[in-house]
């Protein structure tokens, strides 16, 4: 067994990798970008060596950097996690002449399967079923439109070399074939070094589904069963679970087989994915294979009880499988959610910044869902909740990489309780600084599709075509939130009036009714009249009425923290409360189950003088471009005096290794240039000025 590993990769799969490794007795290195030199996977690791600057490809992709830091600190392998160099035939291939024990396939699997288009190909000759597509790379936009019309719209535009959502789109005419295919090449050639892309077919109503493979130097190759991917916004994966609600025994068992068959083929060494295409009927058809670990194997881990990270180092060392086809478990059921650093209310634009709060909810968990505290949880069989995570409290979201800040994951008995628990595990999941899709996760989690397992990939397109906002997260019980407002006021009011130094007939006193205002974005606030009774501040209770209904909430979470756990009426719960900010100073904001309002608790008189206070409209910027993230101002695509039209392009911006490019949404002229190409932009910056 190796004495020392590299882990060639940042964020959360590095720090993953370490977990393993030191459960193991081997020690870690760590590379890192100057963006990185703070970051957790640095801290974890044994030692660490410096590649570069910040841009991946000065540091991440640099091959010769990452051999050169291995051959310095002694490591006799490199583990790539996933993305960076972990699907380069090339660095592969290196590692195995330089003597270094690459974690992973053998350089000549990389090249047959990792390549999309040799992979096809590859499938077709093994009698594998495949999507119909032009396998060969193409060279111009014009040729692009021509090959999808021969195919027949929709077709999928994929860069060769591409992954994670990366270098893909999907055109349904000759406008978008030309422009995805531009967009295409360009990604492609940023993100990965490699320009190819070719075409094929895109499957209406497909299910994402993904058999897990594992192979040893020996010859056995077994199948982990499946993960079910198929909730999916713009390609890129948001929820993935194990097992899928849809396919059947007979289906998983012909998938698996044909998995391993084609992993057989190219003498499959590690971990590695092969992703399949179901319709509903469940006919499938192989997409690619994934040479690699994947981000969402930890659902797989939680079901089969095998630690993927484990498997894979010692196949590269060269120790058999220890177990048989026959040994692989399903227990349960497993769901992952990706925490990303966007913000779901202004179209998932990225978010980046300093965490000033970070606290992962795997503490508050088991006390929260009554069914976790059954004798199944404390004998280890079902594993609750875990938390992978890159970041920590006080850490940066830099956007030269990815948006993701951790993966949340839950195992319980079957798929209700496992959806029930990722709720709640959302619920105390804290995060401040930067936004998150943890609203949007939530709003998923509670949709009646989701829940009964009635979905495709085109499921978060159907059901948000028009992007996600506030109101697609209605909440149970409203008035819960309301009442949680009013008894976190009266415990604040308990603790005004034990201030010592109060002028007799002026101290704090306590006043039952209370109006309970929740804030509208445009003045149109609702007023809800409250009232407050039996409060026992030493047992932290209290009984809140509010519109015809009675809470009877239970907590002993501190005033100024912003998880709150208790009961109300005899339930567990986990919310968010938190006072006043930058707009609203007066305010309280409370979270749950993804629903959050803006509330101010008043005596009804002050109510009453507020029903008064005139609306004050914000100022009019509709004659500016404002960047809607922030980001790095690519191209600026318009010079003063143009006249633009209506969907021209105004100006591009790259964040977090995406492009994003800025349009006109109604004919303009343009009036003043305020920001230059190159220049890191905030949210909200003015780029350009309209007449």
């Amino acid at each position: 067994m190796f004495k020392k590993i590299l882990i060639a990769n940042r964020g959360e799969i590095a720090c993953r990798v370490i977990k393993t490794a030191q459960k193991m007795g081997i020690k870690t290195v760590a590379v890192y970008s100057e963006a990185d030199r703070d970051a957790r996977h640095v801290e974890l690791a044994d030692e660490s060596v410096l590649l570069g600057p910040a841009p991946s490809r000065e540091s991440y992709l640099v091959a010769d950097k990452i051999i050169a830091a291995a051959k310095a600190t002694g490591a006799e392998a490199i583990h790539p996690g996933y993305g960076f160099l972990s699907e380069n035939e090339a660095f592969a291939r290196r590692c195995e002449e330089e003597g270094i024990a690459f974690v992973g396939p053998k350089h000549y699997s990389i090249a047959a399967m990792g390549d999309k288009i040799a992979s096809k190909k590859l499938a077709l000759e093994a009698k594998v079923n495949t999507i119909p597509g032009y396998n060969n790379a193409i060279d111009t936009p014009e040729q692009a439109v021509e090959i999808a019309k021969g195919i027949g719209y929709p077709v999928m535009i994929k860069a060769s070399a591409g992954g994670g959502g990366k270098g893909l789109r999907v055109a349904f005419n000759d406008k978008e074939a030309f422009e995805g295919f531009s967009s295409c090449r360009n990604e492609a050639r940023n993100s990965f070094g490699d320009d190819r892309v070719f075409i094929e077919k895109y499957v209406l109503e497909p299910r994402h589904i993904e058999i897990q493979v594992l192979g040893d130097s020996h010859g056995t190759v077994l199948y982990l069963n499946e993960r079910e991917c198929s909730i999916q916004r713009r390609h890129q994966k948001v929820i993935e679970e194990a097992p899928s609600p849809f396919i059947s025994d007979a289906t998983r068992k012909a998938m698996g087989e044909q998995a391993v068959a084609l992993a057989k083929a190219v003498k499959y060494q590690s971990a590695g994915t092969v992703e399949f295409v179901v319709g509903k009927d469940q006919d499938f058809y192989f997409l690619e294979m994934n040479t690699r670990l994947q981000v969402e194997h930890p659902v797989t881990e939680n079901i089969t009880g095998l630690d993927l990270v484990e498997q894979m180092i010692r196949v590269a060392a060269g120790e058999k499988l220890a177990f048989t086809q026959a040994d692989v478990k399903r227990e349960g059921w497993s769901i992952e959610c990706r925490i990303n650093a966007e913000d779901p209310f202004r179209n998932f634009l990225p978010s980046t910044g300093r965490l000033v709060r970070y606290q992962p909810p795997a503490q508050q968990l088991e006390q929260s869902v009554p069914s976790l505290q059954g004798p199944a949880y404390s004998d280890g069989k079902f594993g609750g909740v875990r938390v992978d995570t890159g970041v920590y409290e006080g850490g940066e979201i830099p956007m030269y990489y990815d948006s993701m800040i951790a993966k949340l994951i839950v195992h319980g008995r079957n798929r209700t309780e496992a959806i029930a628990m990722m709720r709640e595990a959302l619920n105390g999941f804290v995060i401040r600084g930067v936004s998150s899709n943890i609203p949007f996760q939530a709003a998923l989690l509670a949709h009646p599709k989701f829940v009964t397992g009635e979905f495709n990939t085109g499921f978060i397109a159907e059901h948000y075509a028009k992007g996600f906002r506030a109101e697609d997260v209605p909440h149970d019980d409203p008035l819960f939130l309301v009442a949680l407002a009013a008894f976190v006021r009266r415990k604040a009011r308990e603790r005004a009036a034990g201030i010592s130094g109060q002028l007799p007939g002026h101290g704090v006193a306590h006043a039952p009714d209370l109006v309970v205002a929740v804030l509208g974005q445009q003045g149109q606030h609702q007023y809800n009249d409250v009232r407050v009774t039996h409060f026992d501040n030493a047992h932290g209770q209290a009984v809140v009425l509010v519109g015809g209904k009675t809470y009877a909430i239970q907590s002993h979470t501190k005033l100024g923290d912003v998880l709150m756990t208790g009961s109300c009426n005899g339930q567990p719960f986990s919310a968010q409360v938190e006072r006043g900010s930058a707009k609203q100073p007066l305010a309280m904001r409370i979270a749950h189950n993804g629903t959050a309002i803006q509330a101010m608790v008043l005596l009804p008189r002050a109510a009453e003088m507020m029903k008064l206070m005139p609306y004050k409209a914000p100022p009019d910027l509709s004659k500016f471009l404002l960047s809607p993230m922030p980001g790095l101002l690519a191209d600026v695509a318009v010079a003063v005096g143009q006249k633009v039209l209506a969907g021209e392009k105004l100006a591009v911006i790259e964040a977090m290794k995406m492009e994003n490019i800025l349009v006109a949404t109604q004919d303009c002229v343009v009036k003043e240039i305020r920001a230059n190409k190159g220049e890191s932009l905030s949210v909200d910056q003015p780029i350009i000025a309209f007449e």
